[in-house]
Order: structure tokens, then sequence, then C-alpha cells
């Protein structure tokens, strides 16, 4: 069941990112001739004017064929026929969708249960936190010069601390502020960490709510961009990356952990990956790499700046070259999420 929903997850925040490239398509007067959920042999479909709606058999992946997209065609209804604006528009649409997709759950989710207010609830004993004067109750506004607004993000740059560097915090303690200076200890799994928990849920306003759904997808963004750059300087092992075979594996442990206390909770840690897997697809379509959205935006401002596109044969090399590189980081990552199986 936990597999089931996660491939659901999956196909929602896919479709939504395809419906932001459909809409603006539409929008601007580009012909679709195929929206898609899923990849490989068609399981159902049918045409509705010029487009054909169709259901495929591979859960994961999407898409929404344009006129022209891949190639030099020019008529009326073609991708490229339309000014580079337009096509900004259409191309920068999916990972804005994501972003808005994003946002809408992230203020569902703090409705329901609240924001994670940055409040210390327990400091183990003789560790690094207790050591520098961090009591229970304390309020967390900032770390290392950032201010904090939820505790996950607090949680977030601790773990990032791969370096063990000195950390400086600034507490609230009754209305008193506080600035303390914790050193993390390596731990056996080769973690830093300074032994301190928190995160208090805490109900808001309407006000509030939309501004926690902001730094909720804030907080994913520059997790996301983060990571990518650990990633890029080494902080960060290859092997540590997951595809989808990994997330899926994931959601279903989460699945089988939450479903013992309801529903409801399933219902909220799916939730949250609905946020997180639609931020990161946000972040990732806007890199400037082939084959993806942003490589394709990528293409489009180089011809603003020129006053002239790319040769189409060109730019098409460059794509397909990109997407074969792509398929070797899938094959990959595909084996990576599979040795983390066995």
């Amino acid at each position: 069941m936990g597999i089931i929903i996660a491939i659901i997850v999956f196909s929602i925040v896919i479709l939504f990112h395809e419906l932001g490239h459909f809409l603006l398509a539409k929008k601007n007067g580009v012909g679709v001739t195929e929206f898609a959920l899923g990849m490989g042999p068609t399981l159902f479909s049918f045409k509705r004017g010029e487009t054909v709606y169709a259901l495929k058999a591979l859960p994961l992946g999407g898409s929404c064929a344009m006129i022209g997209e891949d190639t030099d065609e020019v008529g009326e209804k073609s991708f490229n026929s339309k000014r580079p604006w337009q096509r900004f528009a259409v191309i920068a649409a999916g990972p804005i969708f994501n972003f808005i997709m994003a946002f809408i759950f992230s203020i569902l989710l703090v409705t329901i249960i609240g924001y994670d207010a940055p409040v210390v609830y327990e400091v183990s004993e003789g560790g690094p936190a207790a050591e520098a004067g961090i009591q229970a109750g304390d309020m967390i506004k900032e770390v290392n010069g950032k201010k904090v607004h939820m505790y996950k993000e607090f949680r977030t740059e601790s773990l990032m601390n791969t370096s063990g560097k000195t950390m400086e915090i600034l507490l609230d303690r009754d209305g008193q502020e506080i600035t303390v200076n914790v050193t993390p200890t390596l731990g056996e799994d080769g973690y830093y960490h300074i032994l301190l928990y928190g995160g208090e849920y805490q109900k808001t306003g309407v006000i509030d709510t939309l501004k926690y759904g902001v730094l909720e997808v804030r907080y994913w963004i520059t997790t996301t961009v983060k990571s990518l750059g650990k990633l890029i300087t080494g902080q960060v092992s290859p092997k540590e990356l997951s595809g989808p075979v990994g997330i899926v594996n994931m959601m279903d442990d989460t699945y089988n952990q939450a479903v013992r206390y309801g529903w409801m909770d399933v219902f909220l840690n799916m939730l949250n990956f609905c946020i997180l897997l639609s931020a990161n697809l946000g972040v990732m379509n806007l890199l400037p790499i082939p084959a993806l959205d942003g490589g394709r935006l990528f293409f489009i401002l180089i011809e603003l700046v020129r006053g002239k596109p790319v040769p189409p044969e060109k730019e098409g090399w460059v794509h397909t070259v990109g997407f074969g590189l792509l398929m070797v980081l899938m094959v990959f990552i595909l084996y990576n999420d599979i040795q983390k199986l066995i």
C-alpha cells in the first residue's frame, strides 16, 4: 500500500509540473500534440481538439509534447514560431507550477498542524549543547548569524555542519537574548552532533499561515540548493544520492510507521513528501543542464543576448548529449538505490 501511495504522490507532482507547460503553451498559442502521465506504452487515451490525453504504463514521468519543440518546424502553432519571452514562459511554467504546488500544500500542512517553532525541549546531559549552557525551553533565534524561523532550519544547519565547526547560536530565554558557542562532537555514525532536540508545533492565524507556507517552501528550495553545493564540492558523497526507487522505498517505510498512528498521520507525512518533491523538482529543472527545462531556458537567454537563436540542430545535439549523460547518472543512482535495498 505504501508503494502505491508513493507512486500516486510522484504522479501528482509530475502532473502539476507538466500542467504548467500545458497551460502556458495553450495560453501562448502553442499546439500540444500529447499530454501524458507516465512513460512507455499507452494504457488509455482520448483526443480533444489537437491534443491526445494519455495514461501510460510506467507511472514515473510525464510529458507535454508541443509542436516544433524538438524540431525546426515554424508553423503558426509551432513552439519555434513564438517570441523568446513566450517560449521562456512556457518552459519556466513547469518549475514555477511546482513551487506553486509546494506553497499550496505547505499552507494546508501549516493550517492542519501549525509550524515547528524552534523551541528546545530536550538537551542531552553531558553533550555539547548542555556544556554550552543551552536549556530546555530556550527559543533558537539565530544560528551562525542566520535567522531561524522553524526548527527544521536549525536542524538542517546542524546536519550540514560536516566539518565540526563551532556554531554560534542566539537564544531567547524568558525574553532575554543569550549567545552561546557550541562545538559538535563526532558520533559513531560519522556525523557531527550537538545533542539538542526541539520543534514544538504551534498553530497560527491566517497571515502567519501564509508566512510560514512561504518559509516552508523557501526551506526546501534552499536545502536542495545547499545539498547540491555540497555534492559539487565533495562534502557529500554521490553514493548518498537517491532516485525514484530510493525515494519510493523511503516513502513506503514512512507509510508503514505512520499507519500505526492512523490515516491522518499517513496523510500528513505524504503531504510533506509532496512539498519536498515538488520543491526539489522545481529546483532541479531550473539547473542549466541540457535536456532539462533550465537548459532550454539557458538557450533562450543566449538568443536574447545574441539577438538570434542558436541553430536548432546545434541546440538539439547539445540536448541529446545532455539527455544521454542524464541517463548514465540515473543508472548510477538506480544502482545506488538497489545496493541500499540489498
